[in-house]
């Protein structure tokens, strides 16, 4: 193969609509923005203007607020952990923080903490050391003979 003889796989591409070629294009003239008029120039951009009436998003009611200091946690389940325990991704030999869950894949980036929820089993001993868990997680754990600890409280990090 050489270069001049690379092409795109059939349909990948598409050729762009020549407006204002004549008649026969059926795009002709005024290439099918109408007569006269602010949108048949260019360089018009009237995004969300209605023509003078009330805007829809100015016409819906605005309702709550957002929390600007409110925190996001990376979420993850007793179940996915021990699948991950099971595929050797992460060591339960040492304890395992929250860099380490990152490593292993389990979490995509840490956001303000990780929180440990209890949905699926746990039959590992681990040692975690994560920002947040649920009652029913820490209890999970726990019974399974390994320890949690938890950067804030159990019970205010509770859902």
């Amino acid at each position: 193969m050489k270069l001049n003889e690379l092409r795109d796989n059939p349909g990948a591409t598409k050729s762009k609509k020549r407006v204002a070629r004549g008649p026969g294009s059926g795009k002709g003239k005024t290439a099918g923005r109408g007569i006269k008029g602010q949108k048949s120039r260019s360089g018009v951009a009237i995004n969300a203007y209605e023509g003078g009436q009330m805007p829809l998003y100015q016409r819906l009611p605005k309702r709550g607020f957002n929390n600007i200091n409110t925190k996001t946690h990376a979420v993850i389940n007793l179940g996915i952990l021990q699948k991950f325990i099971d595929a050797k991704k992460i060591d339960i030999k040492s304890e395992v923080t929250e860099d380490v869950l990152v490593e292993s894949g389990l979490v995509r980036r840490k956001k303000d903490g990780v929180r440990l929820l209890a949905k699926g089993e746990l039959t590992a001993k681990v040692n975690l050391n994560i920002t947040g868990a649920s009652k029913a997680a820490v209890a999970a754990v726990e019974k399974a003979g390994g320890s949690i600890t938890v950067a804030q409280c159990a019970e205010a990090a509770s859902e």
